[in-house]
C-alpha cells in the first residue's frame, strides 16, 4: 500500500478510501466484514461512512453500527485506522434530526460515537452544504465537538467551489483550521468537479476523495458485463446506451493496456495530483481484492490524453472561457 498526506495536514492516509455506502445496501453483513479484513490486512487505514448509511430509512446508522462491531473485535484497531464519517441526512421524522443546526450536529456526533463504538471521529463530514444554517453556528458546533476530542478534523462532501470558499473562510474569522477534505463525484465520464471545485481544493490545500470513481460500474466492464449489479438498473442501462461509442473505446484502450477496466479507470484518477484517494465501494472481496492492484499502475502520458479525449471535460475556469472567443 501507499500513503499520502491528507491534504495541508500531517495526517498520513491509504491511496485507496474504503466506502460502505453498499454494507447492507447491496453488500450482506458477513461479507461486508471481510471487505472490512481483507482491507485492513492490504494496508487501507482510510475507512469511509455516514449516519445514513444502512439497509433502509428505518435502519440508517446500520453500517456505521457494523464498523463499530468490526472494530471492537481486535484489540487496537482503532489505533491505526482514519475513520471518517458524515453528518446532515435526516435520521428520522423529527424535525430536527437532520441538516446542520448546532442541534442536530451535536446530537448525530454523539450518536455516531455510540454507534462506531469510539470515543471519536477522525473526519467528521458535511454530507451536503446548509443553505438554511449560518455558517457560523456550524463552525461553533464543530468547534465545540474539537474541544471536547469528538472530532479531530472537518471536511466536505458535494460541496461547490463557492460553498467550499465560504465554509474556509467561516473557519479562518474564528481562527480554525477549516476544511481539511471533500468528497466529490469524479471519474472519467463525470468531470464537472474540474471546472471549479478542484481549484479551490488546491488552492485552500484540502484533500480530495472521489466518490463513484467507476460511474457506478460502467467503468468496470460495462461492455462484457452489464447485467451485472447496479449496472442492471433502468438508469444505469440508460447511461449505457447514451455513452456506449465511447466505452467501447475506453475498454479497446484497456485492451491494449492489458488491464481491467476497473483499474485503468481508478489509476486515471490517481494519476491526478489533487486527487488523494479514490473511494472505492467495493460489492465483494473480489471486487476490492481487484481494486487494490490498482496501487501499482503507471499510465503514460500518451495513455492518459487517449483516456481524457474520450469523455470531454469542462475545462478549467477561467480559461475555458476562451473557446467562446477573446475574454473580455
Amino acid at each position: 500500500m501507499k500513503y499520502i498526506n491528507l491534504g495541508r495536514t500531517g495526517l498520513k492516509v491509504s491511496r485507496l478510501c474504503l466506502g460502505t455506502f453498499n454494507f447492507y445496501h447491496v453488500t450482506p453483513e458477513n461479507e461486508a466484514l471481510s471487505i472490512l479484513d481483507l482491507a485492513e490486512s492490504s494496508g487501507i487505514n482510510f475507512f469511509d461512512t455516514a449516519n445514513i448509511y444502512g439497509k433502509e430509512k428505518s435502519c440508517r446508522g446500520a453500517a456505521e453500527s457494523l464498523i463499530g462491531d468490526w472494530i471492537q473485535k481486535k484489540k487496537g484497531r482503532r489505533n491505526h485506522i482514519v475513520l471518517c464519517t458524515k453528518v446532515y441526512g435526516p435520521m428520522s421524522d423529527e424535525i430536527n434530526h437532520g441538516g446542520l443546526s448546532a442541534y442536530h450536529i451535536r446530537q448525530a456526533c454523539d450518536e455516531s460515537l455510540r454507534r462506531l463504538k469510539t470515543d471519536h471521529i477522525d473526519i467528521y463530514q458535511m454530507h451536503h452544504f446548509d443553505h438554511t444554517t449560518p455558517l457560523e453556528e456550524i463552525w461553533q458546533a464543530f468547534e465545540i465537538l474539537i474541544a471536547q476530542g469528538k472530532v479531530l478534523y472537518i471536511g466536505s462532501s458535494n460541496f461547490s467551489a463557492g460553498q467550499i470558499y465560504k465554509t474556509q473562510s467561516a473557519a479562518e474569522r474564528k481562527g480554525l483550521f477549516g476544511l481539511v477534505s471533500e468528497q466529490s463525484i469524479y471519474n472519467l465520464i463525470e468531470r464537472s468537479v474540474e471546472f471549479e471545485v478542484l481549484s479551490a481544493i488546491k488552492d485552500i490545500g484540502m484533500g480530495f476523495m472521489p466518490w463513484s470513481p467507476l460511474a457506478g460500474g460502467l467503468l468496470a466492464g460495462a461492455k462484457k458485463e452489464g447485467d451485472a449489479g447496479r449496472r442492471s438498473l433502468p438508469h444505469k442501462q440508460q447511461e449505457f446506451q447514451q455513452n456506449s461509442a465511447a466505452l467501447m473505446e475506453y475498454e479497446n484502450i484497456c485492451t491494449e493496456l492489458n488491464l481491467r477496466p476497473s483499474l485503468v479507470a481508478l489509476a486515471w484518477l490517481m494519476h491526478h495530483d489533487c486527487v488523494t484517494a479514490p473511494v472505492i465501494g467495493a460489492r465483494n472481496t473480489e471486487q476490492l481484492q481487484e481494486n487494490l492492484q490498482s496501487i501499482d499502475i503507471n499510465l503514460t502520458e500518451e495513455y492518459m490524453d487517449k483516456l481524457n479525449r474520450l469523455w470531454q471535460g469542462p475545462g478549467v475556469a477561467p480559461d475555458c472561457y476562451t473557446k467562446w472567443g477573446s475574454p473580455r
